[in-house]
C-alpha cells in the first residue's frame, strides 16, 4: 500500500502562499478521487483542493488559519491495492497511473477549482443522511459523565450547527472520534436518549470562555478595517434625503418591466447619481497611495457594493458605471452579490473599485459612520428609508426619506467638497429625472 504526498498547487494569480480556511477531511476518512480535501483563501477568492486519487488520509500538514506556501505538503494520502494509484468508483485507470514501488511517496499536485463552482464531492463513501444507527456498546459509553467545565469539545461545524440549531450543549455529548471528537452519531445517540437529557438546562450560568481563532476572510476584513481606520483620517457627512418622488418613479418601472430588465432597488439610481456627481467632482472617484503619496484620479467610475455574504463581507466591483443605465447597473449587482455569495467571485471582481456604496438596507438605522475602503478616499453609506412627518411650509406632510451617511479621506477631500458632492447626490435622487437628463 503506497503513501501518496499531496502538495499545495500553484492556486494562480502569481501569489506564493495561500491561508488554510477549512479542512472537509480528518486523519481515517477515506475519499474519493475529486473529494474536496481542504479549501483555501487568496486575497478574497477561496479556492477548493481536490484529490487527485482515492485513499485513507493519514496526515494533515497544517491547521486552519495557517499560512501555507505553495508546493507545501498539505496532506498524506494512502492509497489501497499493490501500490497502484487508485481511480475514482466507474472511471478507467489512466496511462499515468502507473504502479508505486511499495514503500515510495509519489509526490501529486492536484488542480485547485475556484469554490462553489461546481458541486462538492462526497469526502466519504457514507453521506450523512444515511448514517448507521449507534451499536449498543456506543449507546452505553454515551452515558458517561460530561465533559468539565471550560473544556472545549471537538467536533466538525456540521455537527456545532446541528447542536446549536437543537439547543444541545456539546459539553453534554461524550464523544466517540479520535481524542474524543463528537461525531454525527454521537449526537444520533445523545438525541435518542430523549428530549428531557438532549437539552441545555434552562437558566444555567455559563463561565467558559471560547477562544475563536480569526481566520480567512475575517481576519482579511479585520487587517483591512485596521489599515483603514489606522492610515485615513476619516470625516463622515450625514444627510438627509426624500426619496419620495424617487421609489414612485422606480415601483412605476418596475411595474412595466420587460423579462429581460432585472427589478430596480434604489441603488441603481444612487450609483448613476454617483456619476453625474464625479462629473462635477472627479477627485472624488481616486485612490490614494499613501506611500508613494499620489493621488490617481480614475476617469472610469468602478463601484464596490459592499455585500454581506455567510463567509462575511465582500465587496464586489461594477465596473465602468458611466457606461451603464439603471438596469445594466441592477444586472450586474445582482450578478455579482450571487457570485460573492456563492463564493465564485473572481479576483478581478473583487477589485478594482475606485468608490464604494454601503448599505445595511432596512436594518440601516438613522446614521451610520462608514469606513472607507482603503485605498479610496470616499465611501457611501445608505441608511434605513422611513416615512416621516415633513413641514412643506404649512403643514407636516408624510414623506419617504432617508439618511446618507458618506465619510471621506480628509487628506484628499475637504469639509466643503465632501459636502457639495453630497448635495449633488441628493439633488439629483430629490429630482429623479434628473438623473436621465445628460448635460
Amino acid at each position: 500500500m503506497a503513501e501518496h504526498v499531496i502538495r499545495l498547487p500553484d492556486v494562480g494569480e502569481g501569489v506564493a502562499e495561500a491561508e488554510l480556511v477549512e479542512w472537509h477531511v480528518k486523519i481515517g476518512d477515506l475519499v474519493r478521487a475529486d473529494a474536496t480535501l481542504a479549501a483555501v483563501m487568496t486575497d478574497k477568492a477561496t479556492v477548493e483542493i481536490p484529490s487527485p486519487i482515492s485513499g485513507e488520509i493519514v496526515w494533515l500538514g497544517a491547521e486552519v488559519g495557517d499560512v501555507v506556501a505553495v508546493g507545501s505538503d498539505l496532506v498524506r494520502l494512502r492509497a489501497p491495492g499493490d501500490g497502484k494509484t487508485p481511480t475514482a468508483i466507474g472511471e478507467q485507470t489512466s496511462p499515468q497511473d502507473a504502479p508505486a514501488a511499495e514503500g515510495t511517496e509519489p509526490t501529486l499536485t492536484p488542480e485547485p477549482r475556484m469554490a462553489g463552482s461546481e458541486k462538492r464531492a462526497e469526502a466519504s463513501p457514507v453521506s450523512n443522511t444515511s448514517r448507521p444507527a449507534p451499536t449498543a456498546s456506543r449507546q452505553q459509553f454515551l452515558h458517561g459523565p460530561p465533559r468539565p467545565e471550560g473544556e472545549k469539545p471537538i467536533a466538525a461545524p456540521a455537527v456545532r450547527l446541528r447542536a446549536r440549531e437543537a439547543g444541545v450543549d456539546l459539553r453534554q455529548v461524550p464523544g466517540t472520534g479520535p481524542a474524543g471528537r463528537i461525531t454525527h452519531e454521537d449526537l444520533d445517540a445523545f438525541f435518542s436518549q430523549g428530549p428531557t437529557s438532549a437539552r441545555t438546562p434552562i437558566l444555567r450560568a455559563r463561565t467558559s470562555v471560547e477562544a475563536i481563532k480569526v481566520t480567512g476572510l475575517r481576519r482579511r476584513v479585520a487587517e483591512k478595517m485596521a489599515l483603514s481606520s489606522s492610515r485615513i483620517p476619516h470625516i463622515t457627512y450625514v444627510e438627509e434625503v426624500d426619496v419620495t418622488g424617487l421609489e414612485a418613479l422606480r415601483e412605476a418601472l418596475n411595474s412595466r418591466e420587460r423579462k429581460a430588465q432585472p427589478r430596480l432597488t434604489l441603488l441603481p439610481f444612487l450609483m448613476r447619481a454617483m456619476v453625474r456627481a464625479i462629473e462635477d467632482q472627479p477627485k472624488l472617484n481616486s485612490v490614494f497611495d499613501d506611500v508613494e503619496r499620489v493621488i490617481h484620479q480614475h476617469a472610469g467610475v468602478n463601484i464596490g457594493i459592499a455585500t454581506q455574504t455567510p463567509a462575511g463581507l465582500m465587496v464586489p466591483v461594477v465596473r465602468n458605471v458611466e457606461a451603464l443605465d439603471v438596469w445594466g447597473c441592477a444586472a450586474e449587482i445582482a450578478r455579482l452579490a450571487e457570485a460573492a455569495r456563492a463564493g465564485t467571485a473572481t479576483r478581478e471582481e473583487l477589485s478594482g473599485s475606485t468608490i464604494t456604496i454601503t448599505s445595511l438596507g432596512a436594518m440601516g438605522g438613522l446614521v451610520t459612520t462608514p469606513i472607507i475602503n482603503h485605498p479610496e478616499v470616499a465611501i457611501i453609506g445608505v441608511n434605513k428609508m422611513m416615512m416621516r412627518p415633513v413641514w412643506d411650509g404649512s403643514a407636516f406632510i408624510p414623506r419617504k426619506m432617508m439618511n446618507l451617511s458618506s465619510s471621506f479621506d480628509h487628506r484628499v477631500v475637504d469639509g466643503w467638497d465632501a459636502a457639495m458632492f453630497v448635495q449633488r447626490i441628493k439633488a439629483l435622487l430629490e429630482t429623479p429625472a434628473l438623473i436621465f437628463i445628460e448635460g
